[in-house]
């Protein structure tokens, strides 16, 4: 009877598997900012204010993680209006033809301590690339509030021309350096 106990104890308790968070964006812990060269003279930075999206982890699997986010175009804030206004325009991000960007994981190579590299399909102003993101791991555990947290930092390089950007403001100014800082809480 003893065997029989430890077996259906065994057979009813979860293994670990994959866990699904959604990004905190309602806790404003989730980031997708950008830089790029202004002329070969300064660095303009901004930030897209509006985005949503969730990712998967399993920490005996971490090759199976994946992420899906996408961006509102038109909550593009560079902190001045005008800019903005032309950043929008279809010059750049073509908001009205693509009101939103996209990105969508197809593989993660683990290195260690749940870095990585992520690839995945980038769409921008409708065009779609595959990417490389550099992952750092940042941490996780459970928060004050009962739920269970991880947290990541990506960054890559991407080249305007290659998403049909018209605009060039000169040769310093094609590579725009993206970083997407996400919290996510567990479902």
């Amino acid at each position: 009877m003893k065997k029989l106990f430890i077996l259906l104890l065994f057979a009813l308790t979860p293994l670990a598997q994959s866990a699904d968070y959604d990004l905190d964006i309602k806790g404003s812990h989730a980031f997708v900012q950008f830089k790029i060269q202004h002329l070969g003279f300064s660095w303009l930075y901004g930030r897209f204010d509006t985005f949503d999206g969730s990712f998967s982890y399993d920490e005996n699997a971490p090759e199976k993680a994946s992420i899906e986010m996408t961006v509102q175009t038109n909550s593009v804030n560079s902190n001045h209006a005008e800019r903005d206004k032309h950043l929008r325009s279809d010059d750049f991000l073509n908001v009205a033809a693509h009101p939103t960007a996209k990105f969508v994981s197809t593989s993660f190579t683990p290195t260690s301590d749940g870095h990585g590299t992520m690839t995945g399909n980038l769409t921008i102003n409708g065009v779609t690339n595959e990417v490389n993101l550099d992952v750092e791991f940042v941490g996780a555990g459970d928060d004050p509030w009962g739920g269970h947290r991880r947290g990541y930092e990506a960054t890559t390089e991407i080249n305007l021309s290659d998403y049909k950007i018209k605009r060039s403001l000169g040769p310093d100014a094609e590579k725009l350096y993206l970083t997407v800082s996400v919290e996510g809480v567990k479902k």
